[in-house]
């Protein structure tokens, strides 16, 4: 089939319209631009477009989502984008003929082949974060601190508020003093490990979906150490180490809030090759206060007082943290009315003499149950103050309407 006439207004040479490929052009346009399917800019650079395709990699990969078609769908989609916008040549082509660049039609470009793309740079940290290893991960045979142990402690709100010191009891592991930490029966030691020749890693080369993938994981021989134990020490059959109940102490500090953790220094698992402990990282759980609330260093609680002393004025107990106090209310005081305590709210962590607020709350309670001379003084205090008992009343009366002429009205 010959080719029409060149449309001189397209660059090309030729237009979509009058190529003789128009139904191959219209098939590539169905697909999803590559760029939408990343979340970037046309202009994004190199390291965008990796960062973009490296968080839809994780979270659509099928070993993260197995059985999920969806998932797998949207993975090969973002893979494709990916091999062709990574890639400095096939960007361009992409820019300027869109998908038909690699659908073969146009200007004699090839289709596209997962094979030619170059995942290893990529795929090494993500099949490192998938199979627990790491393409850029260190050696393990050196000096390595030893993992954070955590915990928890509960306290009471009074404690949480001023520090309290607290004893805690849990299993820590020390150094074997038969071995002196090696594992090894003594009298022998620790042999170079065959598999990773020392190193502590080893190296696997895998065939994925795109490719050889080359992975750096934790030799399974000798755990990252490069040494295995042949004899084991009878004493910690070949661990290094002894494990044994231990009470240790806790200051937690004043102002402390829930959920957060007191770091004890070298109180975790013993280190690797000589590197030092780890950390003992225990959480603090601050129990209820049936008063009281806080919000960062601040304490909230709420406070009854009489219709008299609202009305009149007086003094009222409010309970703080500090014990009771006296405060002041002013005559006519509504009701829901706040009021602070300044400085008697919770000690900051960093200084413990700069303390928050407390917040009250005033609520006005209206009395359940009278005497009778009560409610009488009472109606005697509402007729000299507006007469609100007969408020309804003295309105139907203006405006000459009883209820009985209001039904006469209704029926007429």
């Amino acid at each position: 089939m010959a080719l029409k006439q060149p449309f001189t207004a397209c660059r090309l040479g030729w237009c979509i319209e009058c190529h003789p490929a128009r139904e191959e052009f219209e098939m590539a346009e169905q697909k999803r631009d590559y760029y939408e399917v990343l979340g970037i800019d046309k202009n994004a650079d190199e390291a965008a477009i990796k960062k973009a395709y490296r968080a839809l990699a994780k979270k659509y990969h099928p070993d993260m989502n197995p059985g999920d078609a969806e998932a797998e769908k949207k993975f090969k989609e973002a893979s494709e984008a990916y091999a062709i916008l990574s890639d400095p040549e096939k960007k361009r082509q992409y820019d300027q003929f869109g998908h038909a660049a690699f659908e073969g039609g146009a200007g004699g470009f090839g289709g596209f082949d997962f094979n030619s793309a170059d995942f290893s740079d990529i795929f090494g940290d993500i099949f490192g974060d998938f199979f627990g290893g790491g393409r850029k991960s260190r050696g393990n045979s050196g000096p390595m601190k030893g993992a954070n142990i955590r915990t928890s402690v509960r306290i009471t709100f009074e404690e949480a508020v001023f520090g309290v010191d607290k004893e805690i009891e849990l299993t820590l592991k020390d150094e074997c003093k038969t071995c002196r930490g090696t594992g090894a029966k003594p009298g022998t030691s620790p042999e170079t490990c065959q598999k990773c020749g020392g190193k502590g890693q080893v190296v696997f080369t895998q065939q994925s979906f795109f490719g050889t993938v080359r992975n750096v994981q934790t030799c399974p021989e000798c755990n990252g150490t490069g040494k295995v134990v042949k004899e084991k020490c009878m004493d910690c059959h070949g661990s290094g180490y002894i494990a044994s109940r231990k009470k240790i102490q806790v200051s937690i500090p004043a102002g402390i809030d829930n959920g957060q953790s007191v770091r004890i220094r070298d109180k975790g698992e013993p280190g690797m090759n000589g590197g030092p402990r780890g950390d003992l990282l225990v959480e603090v759980i601050v129990g209820r206060h049936p008063i009281f609330q806080r919000q960062d260093y601040n304490i909230y609680s709420t406070v009854p007082i009489s219709y008299a002393v609202a009305a009149l004025g007086g003094d009222v107990v409010v309970d703080t943290v500090d014990g009771k106090v006296l405060y002041e209310v002013k005559a006519g005081t509504q009701t829901d009315t706040k009021v602070r305590l300044k400085g008697k709210g919770v000690p900051t962590l960093r200084n413990k003499e700069v303390r928050g607020d407390h917040y009250v709350t005033l609520v006005v309670q209206t009395p359940e149950r009278l005497s009778h001379e009560a409610k009488e003084l009472l109606k005697q205090f509402d007729a000299v103050t507006g007469d609100s008992l007969n408020a309804a009343k003295n309105v139907q009366a203006d405006k000459g309407e009883t209820k009985d002429t209001k039904k006469k009205k209704f029926w007429k």
